[in-house]
């Protein structure tokens, strides 16, 4: 549910939360990237850094500057200027990344969980049968017939929280229990109704079915898209996986490794909540791909 009032709770001695609902729905993140735009625009005393989530969002402060209380009630006149979250304009940009979904390297992974962990359904069969699908092949047309919203970013530098922006492609899975002790770089999977990249050779638990060949944080900075930050997404860009073959996969894994691979980005565009729902509200939600 969307609360009446936003709730403000303390996070510590410098960080205070704002919860705006209590369940994962774009409109709740567009409502926290709205005010963390407003609090940049209005550079807003003492704020150091603002976190949106899911449905909320996280700020830092230095308390010698603005008190918990005076900062309280800066947000809410920033909230209360903010009006209906259709007003919302978000700086947006697009990524489209080759995919290989039903891969070898994320079959070996569950492979070998079930092996030595836990016996469970691979995992693209299990997203699809809890979903109402027909087989993986529609599951991948349903997966990959979407933008991604980055709605947050966490737990390991860059991997992005995405949440589907076309309703009919929204699909649902929990998590491992207990989860892997390894995921390969680049691994797409999801967990609830998020998707995820995983940026590195990790532990996880989201349920795994495709891989990206192209690296989304780089300590190194060694592609132009690198060039502010080391994590390539920021909250608010969208994704759009593309299926690939395993030789395409393997010729852009090349081209990475000896520098000449070219990041497809569309660079920063307005996205109108307001837009968007009309958009949403002309399509037909009962067909899927």
């Amino acid at each position: 549910m969307i609360y009446d009032r936003p709730e403000f709770r303390p996070g510590g001695d410098r960080y205070l939360l704002i919860e705006f609902g209590n369940e994962m729905n774009l409109e709740l993140n567009f409502m926290a990237q709205g005010l963390a735009t407003a609090i940049a625009e209005q550079k807003t005393k003492g704020v150091i850094e603002t976190a949106p989530c899911f449905a909320s969002m996280l700020i830092h402060y230095e308390p010698d500057e603005i008190s918990y209380a005076d900062l309280s009630r800066e947000l809410e006149r920033l909230i209360a200027a903010l009006g209906s979250s259709d007003d919302i304009e978000l700086e947006s940009r697009i990524f489209y990344f080759p995919t290989v979904y039903l891969d070898p390297w994320t079959r070996e992974c569950v492979q070998d969980y079930i092996a030595k962990i836990a016996p469970k359904q691979t995992d693209p069969e299990f997203v699809a049968e809890l979903n109402g699908l027909s087989d993986v092949e529609q599951f991948v047309r349903v997966h990959s017939g979407t933008e991604y919203w980055v709605a947050a970013l966490g737990f390991w530098p860059g991997l992005p929280f995405m949440m589907a922006l076309d309703p009919r492609c929204k699909l649902t899975a929990p998590k491992y229990n207990p989860p892997r002790t390894w995921t390969p770089k680049g691994t797409v999977g999801m967990g609830g109704a998020s998707t995820a990249i995983y940026p590195e050779h990790l532990p996880g638990g989201y349920q795994i079915f495709g891989r990206i060949p192209v690296p989304i944080w780089d300590p190194e900075k060694r592609f132009d898209v690198f060039e502010h930050s080391i994590c390539l997404f920021r909250p608010g860009d969208r994704v759009k996986f593309v299926p690939c073959t395993v030789e395409e996969f393997e010729e852009a894994e090349r081209r990475v490794a000896d520098g000449s691979y070219v990041y497809n980005v569309v660079e920063y565009q307005k996205f109108s909540v307001r837009q968007y729902k009309r958009w949403v509200g002309a399509l037909d939600l009962t067909r899927r791909f």
